[in-house]
């Protein structure tokens, strides 16, 4: 791929791994679960890209987080705070319109053209 093509795709998917993020940890999470969450369901992130992202949100307030000490090495669980459903909700929704009005370009029916 060329390097136009891969910021445009960069550009992107950075949006959408915010929105994937929120509704996730409307589960509880951690952040290396979350990472394997997200290459399961097309959103390959690297931990580079994931943590900054989840502490961003977090002081944001989309995000709440709380240290699990249960386990032999503590981990940071993350969740979504109700703010940052209320966010998921309304990015999930501009989504779904702006999906379709990309259809709309890609259909080729005669009602289409400008």
């Amino acid at each position: 791929m060329n390097e136009t093509l891969d910021t445009h795709l960069q550009e992107l998917r950075r949006g959408t791994v915010v929105l994937a993020c929120l509704q996730l940890l409307r589960t509880p999470g951690y952040g290396y679960s979350l990472l394997e969450q997200l290459e399961k369901r097309g959103f390959a992130t690297d931990a580079n890209t994931l943590y900054p992202l989840l502490r961003r949100l977090e002081k944001q307030e989309y995000l709440t987080s709380e240290w699990n000490t249960d386990e032999a090495r503590p981990r940071k669980f993350y969740r979504t705070s109700d703010a940052g459903i209320r966010l998921a909700d309304t990015l999930t929704s501009e989504w779904v319109s702006l999906t379709e009005a990309i259809a709309t370009l890609t259909d080729n029916s005669p009602e289409q053209e400008i």
